[in-house]
This record gives C-alpha cells, sequence and structure tokens, in this order.
C-alpha cells in the first residue's frame, strides 16, 4: 500500500471519480473541479495526449497489458497530489496498486448507473471503448456486473441515474463540503 509521508487533511486530499466506462467520471469530474476551483485530470486523455491517438488506438498499438501498466505509473504518481479532481479509466480500478494508491490518498466517488441506464448509452460508447469491440451486449453485461464488485471499495457512491450532470456535481460538491465541516 502506497502512503505518503504525512497525513493529507481531508479538505486538501484530491477526489477519484471511478465507475463502468461512460458513466459520466469526466464530465461529473469537470464540473465538481470547476466548483471546487481545483485541477482536473482524466487519466486516459493524458495517455492519449502522450502518445498523440485515441486509446482504441494505443491498445492496439502496445496492447492492453502495456496500457494498464503506463495507466498505473500515471495514477500513482496522480493521486499523491493534493488538490486535484481525478478521473480514471473504466477498467484502473480493477489494479489492485491503483485502488490501494486511490483509498489511501483521496476521497474516491464512486459513480453508479442501473445497467437499463447504461444500456442506452451503448451505441455512443461501443466504437470508442476497446474493452467493449466485439462483444455481445450479453458479454457486456456480465462486465459491468463483474466489475460493480471492484467498484465497492469506495468513500462514497452516488446513484447516478436521476440525475443529470450538474446535479450529479452539485451533489458532491454539496457532500464534500459538508463532510470537510464535520470532520475539520
Amino acid at each position: 500500500m502506497v502512503k505518503l509521508e504525512q497525513e493529507i487533511p481531508l479538505r486538501e486530499k484530491s477526489i477519484v471519480f471511478i465507475g463502468f466506462m461512460g458513466v459520466g467520471k469526466t464530465t461529473v469530474g469537470k464540473l465538481v473541479a470547476q466548483k471546487l476551483h481545483r485541477s482536473f485530470i482524466d487519466i486516459d486523455k493524458e495517455i492519449e495526449e502522450k502518445h498523440q491517438k485515441p486509446i482504441s488506438e494505443i491498445f492496439k498499438a502496445i496492447g492492453e497489458k502495456a496500457f494498464r501498466e503506463e495507466e498505473k505509473n500515471m495514477v500513482m504518481t496522480t493521486c499523491q497530489q493534493k488538490l486535484k479532481v481525478i478521473s480514471l479509466g473504466g477498467g484502473a480500478f480493477l489494479q489492485e496498486e491503483i485502488r490501494n494508491v486511490c483509498l489511501s490518498n483521496c476521497i474516491v466517488f464512486y459513480l453508479d448507473i442501473s445497467w437499463d441506464s447504461w444500456k442506452e448509452r451503448l451505441s455512443i460508447l461501443v466504437d470508442s471503448r476497446p474493452v467493449l469491440q466485439g462483444k455481445t451486449v450479453e458479454e457486456i453485461e456480465a462486465l459491468f456486473y463483474e466489475r460493480k464488485n471492484t467498484y465497492s471499495d469506495h468513500n462514497s457512491i452516488l446513484v447516478t441515474d436521476a440525475f443529470n450532470e450538474e446535479e450529479a456535481a452539485d451533489y458532491i460538491t454539496d457532500s464534500l463540503k459538508m463532510a470537510w465541516s464535520l470532520y475539520d
């Protein structure tokens, strides 16, 4: 488990968003970052910028194993910084080292969604998500429920079905501010 030398005060801890692909981690994360006047970091976008190509092409070029190693290194560094809002790719939290560094150093928000609500997004997600390519709806549903178990390690959860992005961001920032005032 990665530990910082000094405990980060709750108010200064970075906030990490986890959840299944397409749930809104990047969109909600950007809004939360704006509302809290923090920098926003999307780990997938950082990797895309480094390679100058989309994740789907990176997967093809270097393979999933190399991608996951690069993702892990970036998350390990980023999650030890203060006052950030960080969006992880849907598969990142599957790695134990990533889970440990996030839970040790950050506030981890799990954005959850029901299968029925998520399934409505499938047609706009399938081409840009290498993990979905060539899979049947049944296989994707199995992956969806399999990953829910991994996401169960978190500090807070928000089921997003009944919220638009702005409402979700407001709910999260209000929750954080309340926690900060209670636990400071």
